[in-house]
């Protein structure tokens, strides 16, 4: 058994998939582990790892970044190697490339005495070889239990299970039977099939859901990005469907020191503009990278946001790949009837620091779990408009928390109003109606936000590896 105590330092390996939403998360956790005296090598490709922050200098003896250049693909874009930097519908392509990594993965293992491999949901083939080798596997999931437990036991995925019982898109939209209790944890239709291309659903070879259940049910224990004080019923149904370990590690807040970067020049102009605006009044309005708005879909929030009344700071993100830019959908003349109350922003933006500004009241995001958890770490009462991946899913357990109001849409096609989009907005940021709400997703900052809970959750999350070392290692 490694344990510190003992004079014992464990080197770990951390291998995330390809998106900066997941590689920052497993940095974060890289340098918790070196911050109590463990060696640790962070795996990826050599550009994305130069889009990680710096590692803090007290550190850097301790965190090393392994660069494994990213195979080529037919038809992935040259210097792709990130889901920022294609279009949603080369996702699966992507997968391919990062399957690729199996070979130059395998050999650093072999050659470098690793204790623990922590990866993530993509790397399917990885536990069997971490296995053979002797080596501890961590699944960390940056998805909340009940996405999780949405996916199923692992019994679906191997030993002849069968794999996923849901064939059709229709699957999706129901609430599973594994699932004991009342709950909307399902998708709409719009969400699993408007943003899929269905020519490129596999061409990575192997389904999403197939990589989550495979990859689970090769590891000696799952950690979970969440915590079970705000789903504990999700908890005791992953411990019921998983049968092994299941921890949690907390949300792991972003650091304000990570987010800047070259860009805090930027970040001075936008705050000049957000001192201008009243305490709790400001709509911050940001819906990710990864999938892009219609035409007509901009022009409604647009229009929504208008109508709403309240100000509010937009930040639109040009499609990867793409030479269009996304300012020019919106229809003429919108800028200049809100330049006294509205901003939009192209490009990227500091959304930490500007959900930290006393002026933001509400966030609408498209709910990817690190949106997520940086509103509500800062108390930002959210109005939810999912868009792909676990994203609906999301805004179901939101809704049910009752922290957020999902912005009405067409079951079938996920078509909205402008109407719609006011009516929420407004509701949701100053109607009397939505107090409590207001009122606990200020709460939820001693739970999203708190550094000394971060700081057990992630005590617990190293004690566990400390404790649980195979014997058998190297």
């Amino acid at each position: 058994m490694a344990s510190m105590e003992n004079g014992n330092v464990l080197h770990v390996a951390l291998f995330p998939w390809l998106a900066m939403g997941h590689l920052i998360p497993f940095f974060h956790l890289s340098k918790c582990l070196a911050r109590k005296g463990h060696r640790v090598s962070l795996i990826s490709t050599p550009r994305n790892l130069q889009r990680i922050p710096k590692i803090p200098s007290n550190l850097s003896s301790l965190i090393n970044f392994i660069c494994l250049p990213l195979p080529h693909v037919h038809n992935l874009p040259e210097q792709a190697e990130s889901s920022t930097d294609i279009p949603y519908n080369k996702q699966q392509l992507l997968k391919r490339a990062f399957d690729l990594l199996k070979l130059p993965l395998t050999n650093f293992l072999e050659s470098s005495h690793v204790d623990w491999i922590i990866y993530d949901y993509a790397s399917h083939w990885l536990p069997s070889i971490a296995a053979d080798l002797g080596i501890s596997r961590a699944f960390f999931s940056l998805f909340n239990a009940a996405v999780l437990a949405f996916l199923g036991p692992t019994s679906l995925f191997v030993n002849g299970g069968g794999g996923d019982l849901r064939s059709s898109a229709e699957d999706f939209t129901v609430v599973p039977p594994w699932i004991p209790f009342e709950s909307n944890m399902a998708y709409k239709t719009y969400e699993v099939t408007k943003y899929v291309d269905s020519s490129s659903k596999n061409e990575s070879g192997t389904s999403d859901t197939i990589r989550f259940g495979v990859t689970i049910a090769g590891s000696d224990v799952v950690f979970v990005r969440s915590s079970s004080k705000l789903e504990p019923e999700w908890f005791n149904l992953l411990d019921e469907l998983y049968q092994k370990p299941i921890i949690q590690v907390g949300f792991l807040p972003p650091e304000l020191e990570d987010t800047f970067g070259e860009t805090r020049e930027k970040w001075v102009e936008i705050k000049q503009w957000l001192d201008k605006q009243r305490v709790n009044s400001v709509v911050y309005v940001a819906l990710g990278s990864e999938a892009t708005l219609s035409q007509d879909e901009v022009n409604e929030l647009a229009l929504g946001l208008e109508k709403s009344g309240l100000p509010f700071f937009w930040v639109l993100r040009n499609s990867p790949g793409s030479t269009h830019n996304e300012l020019d959908k919106i229809l003429d003349g919108f800028q200049e009837r809100v330049k006294d109350r509205g901003v939009v922003h192209v490009g990227w933006a500091p959304q930490v620091s500007i959900l930290s500004h006393e002026a933001v009241g509400g966030f609408v995001t498209h709910c990817g779990w690190n949106s997520v958890i940086e509103g509500l770490g800062f108390g930002r009462v959210l109005i939810l408009f999912p868009m792909i991946n676990d994203q609906g899913l999301n805004s179901r357990l939101l809704c049910e928390k009752k922290l957020g109001v999902e912005i009405p849409r067409d079951e079938r096609d996920g078509s909205f109003t402008c109407d719609s989009v006011a009516e929420c907005v407004r509701g949701v940021m100053v109607d009397d109606s939505f107090e409590s709400m207001r009122a606990k997703a200020k709460q939820m900052r001693e739970l999203f936000g708190s550094i000394s809970q971060k700081d057990c959750d992630l005590k617990r999350f190293v004690c566990y590896l400390e404790d649980n070392t195979s014997v058998s290692n190297n």
